[in-house]
Parts: structure tokens; C-alpha cells; sequence
């Protein structure tokens, strides 16, 4: 009996089903339903050039489509999406362009259509952007060149085995190269800073490290609200800068990365930590090398990033001042000893030493740490006056 025609269509979607997975020959999924490898060439054909439409019964007339893309581009796009499904048209693409230069690249509207009819397209909700009376505050600190400005964060953890990974995430903000992205079982600043000499023995230092005003980049409550771990960062003559509270969109690049840190790899790989890891370290290998990144230009962050003139060879034991400066080590508890007065300086600071500025005509001194200028000193009050921001002297 032949088939009826409802059936044939669930047929037909089965078949482009069973052959999207790739999992079998083409020629035994042909055999599973029934039909010789011309017809199933033919579905496909009309499946990649039509999409689900294509696969309805056709009239034999003959039909011309101005900008119609030929079955092996199809495929070549298709192929392409199925290897990276996370990717969206423009990075398949720029993909398909640098895999087969001797062809015509489709424009950008027909690689849509042509996923959008294989059903490999998500559609994205656009929220109403908020209203606010405020305009748009800016970042100070722009990347223009590599290691200008390092991004870092703790993306959120999820669970694996039992076992909680939270991946502590590295990103240079003007190449957009993920230099770090590592499953930490801790978040201290010990931890964090083990992790960051081996970044900086590796890349060497930048010149601005950027963060949100967690710990352990910040604390709440410190000069400048400085921890030890941004306190070594200025010691090795790097600033650091961070995102207004509560507004994690001026670390947006980083935070789109840890999107797509959610939804490639996040609670979909079983085995723990472990094998978490293996996972992250292929996913940030392919990011830097082989994925298109529409902020530069679709290059690959690889083909833009170089590693830091400025060496990291080791830390610094003590810190060395200009001449006329006056030298005093900040003790455990923040404070200096100075003419005999104990004077809060920063807990942050304890065991480094702060360099003092005599500020002509007036028993004030400036006081640095390493090149930055961290705040007055008022022997009139002995009290320490901080700054606002951190100022490169």
C-alpha cells in the first residue's frame, strides 16, 4: 500500500534527523528506511537548500530562486553549525570563509536562512533596556593595545559528581584572549594569587588588572578599599581598577564569556572536577584559536594578543624609594611608626613599606605605595587622609 502522505513527511524529517546526527554511513541510514541513496541524496539537497518546506511532495516544473545557495554550501554550513551549535551565523560564516576560500561566501542573511530552515537557530528575547535618569557611566581605563587592561572574575560555580566547580576566569580585555579559566578549590587570595604568578610568569605583567568588588580583589571597609592581593598587584606596578557596585555590566565582555561558559559547558560534562577541567581547557583552546569574535573585527583573539614586554620575574622583598623620600614599614596590625606615633596606614599594606613625600612648607607628607600615590599624611592630626581613586605618581 503506498504510503499516505502525512506519513511520508514523518518520514522524510526522520531520515534528515537520523542523517544530522552523523551517527551512521549515509548509505546504511538510507537502507534503515527503505530507500535508494539517490532519493535520500535528493531530500537532503532539498532539505539543506529549503529547509523543512523542501522536503514536501514537489511539483516537476522547474523552479529558480534568485539567491538560492547550492546543496554542498548547505552542507558545508550546516556541517560547520553542527561542530560549534553554541556559535551563531556570523561566526559560521566567517568559519566557512576561512575554510574554503576558493568559494563565494553567502551573505550573512541566507547563512541565517539556511540554518534558521534546519532548525539550528535560537531565537534571542531582547529585554527593554531599564530607564534611568543617569547617563551611562564609562570605564576610566580603556584597553588600546594587549595587556593594557586584564579582565578577572569568579564566573558562578555548578555541580559535578558531587564535586562544586567554579572556574576563576583571566581575559585580556583588548584582544579578548581567555589567559586563564581554571576550576578553583579555593577563592582565597593565596589561592588566587599562586594562580596569577603563573599568568604573569607566562604573559608577563599588564598594565591594569580590572575586577568586580568582590573578594578577594576587594574589600569593603579597607584603604581604598584595597586586599592583599590588589595591594601586590601595585607592587609590581599594576593597577587595579574595578566596576561600580552593582553594575557588572562595565565587566561586560568578561561576563558574556561566562554566558557562554553556562551554556556550553556548565552542568553538561559528568565526572567531577577533573573532567571538568579537561573540557574547559579544549573549549578555551578552540575560543582562542578557532573561534570568530565579532568585537575584533571576527578575528581570533590569538591572531591579536602578544605577550606583555613588561617581565615578571619574581615579587619584590622591599620596595625602594626616590631619595628624600622617607621609608617606613606598615606593621601587622595597618600602621606605621612615625616620630613615634603609631598612624593607620591600611591593613591591606601589612609588610610592605610606604614611601614618604615631604609636601613643601607644611608638616604633611605624601604617601606611596611602590609608584601610587595612596593618600596625606598630617602629623598635625597624625592621621592618614587616603585618596579617593589610586593616582601613578
Amino acid at each position: 500500500m503506498p504510503w499516505k502522505e502525512t506519513d511520508k513527511m514523518e518520514q522524510k524529517e526522520m531520515f534528515i534527523k537520523e542523517m544530522l546526527k552523523a551517527e551512521k554511513p549515509f548509505k546504511h541510514i538510507c537502507d534503515d528506511f527503505g530507500i535508494s541513496e539517490k532519493t535520500g541524496h535528493k531530500w537532503k539537497n532539498r532539505f539543506y537548500e529549503q529547509g523543512k518546506i523542501g522536503l514536501v511532495e514537489q511539483s516537476r516544473a522547474t523552479h529558480v530562486h534568485a539567491n538560492e545557495i547550492d546543496g554542498d554550501t548547505a552542507a558545508d554550513l550546516i556541517c560547520i553549525k553542527n561542530a560549534h551549535l553554541a556559535w551563531g551565523p556570523k561566526k559560521i560564516r566567517e568559519i566557512y570563509a576561512r575554510k574554503y576560500p576558493e568559494k563565494n561566501v553567502p551573505s550573512l542573511s541566507s547563512v541565517k536562512r539556511i540554518l534558521d530552515k534546519a532548525g539550528l537557530v535560537k531565537p534571542r528575547k531582547i529585554k527593554p533596556p531599564a530607564s534611568s535618569d543617569c547617563p551611562r557611566l564609562q570605564q576610566q581605563i580603556q584597553a588600546n593595545a594587549p595587556n593594557d587592561v586584564w579582565c578577572i572574575d569568579f564566573k558562578g560555580w555548578w555541580k559535578s559528581n558531587g564535586e562544586i566547580c567554579e572556574p576563576f576566569t583571566v581575559r585580556d580585555k583588548y584582544s579578548r584572549k581567555i589567559l586563564c579559566a581554571k576550576l578553583m578549590a579555593s577563592k582565597s587570595s593565596d589561592a588566587v594569587k599562586a594562580v596569577m604568578t603563573e599568568l604573569f610568569r607566562t604573559y608577563g605583567l599588564p598594565k591594569c588588572i580590572h575586577s568586580d568588588n568582590g573578594t578577594p580583589f576587594s574589600a569593603p571597609n579597607g584603604l581604598l578599599n584595597l586586599t592583599c592581593l590588589s595591594a601586590w598587584w601595585i607592587t609590581l606596578g599594576i593597577l587595579p581598577d574595578r566596576s561600580l557596585k552593582g553594575r557588572p555590566d562595565q565587566n561586560g565582555s568578561l561576563e558574556r564569556m561566562h554566558r557562554d561558559i553556562a551554556w556550553e559547558i556548565e552542568r553538561k560534562v559528568p565526572g567531577g572536577i577533573a573532567a571538568n577541567q579537561i573540557v574547559l581547557d579544549a573549549w578555551v583552546e578552540e575560543y582562542n584559536t578557532e573561534r570568530p569574535n565579532e568585537a575584533i573585527g571576527m578575528m581570533m583573539p590569538d591572531e591579536l594578543y602578544e605577550v606583555s614586554p613588561r617581565k615578571y620575574d619574581c615579587d619584590f622583598d622591599e620596595l625602594e624609594y626616590p631619595m628624600g623620600f622617607l621609608v617606613r614599614k606598615v606593621q601587622g596590625g595597618g600602621e606605621i611608626i612615625f616620630n613615634g606615633i603609631r598612624i593607620t596606614i591600611g591593613y591591606a599594606l601589612r609588610g610592605w613599606h610606604v614611601g614618604l613625600k615631604p609636601i613643601d612648607g607644611c608638616d604633611q607628607y605624601y604617601v606611596f605605595l611602590a609608584d601610587f600615590l595612596l593618600g596625606t599624611l598630617d602629623m598635625n592630626s597624625c592621621c592618614f587622609y587616603p585618596l579617593d581613586e589610586l593616582k601613578s605618581n
